[in-house]
């Protein structure tokens, strides 16, 4: 089992600037992708980023340009930058890894609110 824990969360101001981490822990897996993903009051949850091993990234239009996804294999942990951010990025984020080994699943971490005032 992977478990996820996220941080890095907060309150900021628009064009403020906010990194969240995602740390993966347990024994003996492989994750082949890891993705951000948000959810605001009333809305579906949305990809903002991914990333894999390789260092293939992946953005969400509404956040290319201003967020960054990366990925350090040594720590097993994810990271979204997000610069100039706007009220409308205001959500609950949550990591996802998709995992290979030692079965094919995938795992959420339990969401860090972000909030961006005007």
């Amino acid at each position: 089992q992977v478990q996820l824990v996220e941080s890095g969360g907060g309150l900021v101001q628009a064009g403020g600037s906010l990194r969240l981490s995602c740390a993966a822990a347990g024994r003996d897996f492989t994750i082949s992708a890891m993705g951000w993903f948000r959810q605001a009051p009333g809305n579906q949850r949305e990809l903002v980023a991914t990333v894999t091993p390789a260092g293939t990234t992946n953005y969400a239009s509404s956040v290319r340009g201003r967020f960054t996804i990366s990925w350090d294999n040594g720590k097993n942990t994810a990271y979204l930058q997000m610069n100039s951010l706007k009220p409308e990025d205001t959500a609950v984020y949550y990591c996802r890894a998709t995992i290979t080994r030692p079965r094919v699943n995938m795992s959420w971490g339990q969401g860090t609110q972000v909030t961006v005032s005007s």
